[in-house]
C-alpha cells in the first residue's frame, strides 16, 4: 500500500483516486467532458478502481449520486475493497436525507461540496453549512468541508467548526447555478488556474492541524503536457502540504495508465 495518513481512526493513502472523470466533469472543455462520459462506462469505472487497488491506493473519493453508487456496487461485487469518501450532490433538494442515504450506502466520510460551500460564502450564508455537517456527524461518518477558497478554511478554523478534514482545491475556480443546486463549472471562461492560488491554499493547509485533501494538483489537466510536468506537479504538492495531508487525483485511463504513473510519483515524493 502507498504511504497513509489518519483521519479519525481510519487510514487513507496519500494518493486518493478522484471521481470527476467518472462523472464527466473535466473542468477543461465540453469536448473533454464528452470524452469522459463516453469512456467511463460502469465497466471501465470498475476496471479503473480495481487498477487503483493494484497500485496501492485504498480510497476512492467521488460524488454521492445514484450513478456513482451503482458503479461502486458493481465494484464491490467484483471484489473491490477501497474506502469511499462521498461528496454531497448539491443539486438535490433534500440534502439531509441525501447525506443519511449516502452514509447508509457505505461511505466512510462525507464532505460538503466545495462549490456550494463557496456560493454560500459569497452570499454571506456560510454558517448554514454547519447544519449539514451536524447531519454527517450524527450519521457516524467522517465530516469534511470542501472549498476552493483558503478564506473559507480560515473562517472554519477561527470559529472551531466540527470537521475532521478539509477538501481543498489548490486553485480558485468559478461556478454556475444549476436549478436549486450549485455545481462546479466545466471549463467555462470564468475558471482560471493561477499558480499563485496554490501557494495561498497550501499555506493555509499547512497552518491547520486538521488533515487536508488537496485536489486539482494538475490544474484539471493543464499540467499534463508531459510525464515530467506531471511529476513536477506531484513533487510540488507533496513538498507544500503537510505529511498528514493527501492528494486527490482523477484519471483518464483510455490512452495511458495514469494510475500507475501517479502511484509511482506518490511513492517517490510522499513520506
Amino acid at each position: 500500500m502507498l504511504p497513509t495518513i489518519c483521519i479519525g481512526s481510519r487510514h487513507f493513502t496519500r494518493l486518493i483516486i478522484g471521481g470527476n472523470p467518472f462523472s464527466g466533469g473535466s473542468h477543461l472543455s465540453p469536448e473533454m467532458d464528452r470524452e469522459f462520459m463516453d469512456y467511463y462506462t460502469n465497466a471501465n469505472i470498475v476496471a479503473a478502481l480495481l487498477e487503483a487497488e493494484r497500485h496501492g491506493i485504498n480510497t476512492f473519493l467521488g460524488r454521492g449520486d445514484r450513478h456513482i453508487q451503482r458503479a461502486l456496487r458493481e465494484y464491490y461485487n467484483a471484489g473491490g475493497t477501497m474506502q469511499w469518501i462521498a461528496q454531497t450532490a448539491s443539486e438535490l433538494r433534500d440534502l439531509p436525507g441525501h447525506i443519511r442515504q449516502v452514509a447508509a450506502a457505505g461511505a466512510v466520510g462525507i464532505y460538503h461540496h466545495g462549490s456550494r460551500t463557496d456560493a454560500l460564502w459569497a452570499e454571506g450564508r456560510l454558517d448554514e453549512v454547519q447544519e449539514l455537517l451536524k447531519v454527517m456527524r450524527d450519521c457516524g461518518v467522517l465530516v469534511g468541508l470542501g472549498t476552493h477558497h483558503p478564506e473559507v478554511i480560515e473562517y472554519a478554523e477561527e470559529h472551531n467548526w466540527d470537521v475532521d478534514f478539509y477538501m481543498a482545491c489548490l486553485y480558485t475556480l468559478g461556478g454556475h447555478r444549476s436549478g436549486d443546486g450549485y455545481v462546479a463549472s466545466g471549463g467555462t471562461p470564468n475558471e482560471t488556474y493561477d499558480d499563485a492560488d496554490r501557494e495561498a491554499m497550501a499555506a493555509v493547509l499547512r497552518a491547520t492541524d486538521k488533515p487536508c485533501l488537496a485536489f486539482k494538483i494538475l490544474a484539471a489537466g493543464r499540467k499534463c503536457g508531459s510525464a515530467e510536468e506531471v511529476r513536477e506537479a506531484f513533487r510540488w504538492a507533496f513538498a507544500n502540504i503537510k505529511p498528514t495531508d493527501a492528494v486527490v487525483v482523477g484519471v483518464y485511463q483510455k490512452h495511458v495508465n495514469q494510475l500507475a504513473m501517479n502511484a509511482a510519483f506518490t511513492r517517490e515524493f510522499a513520506v
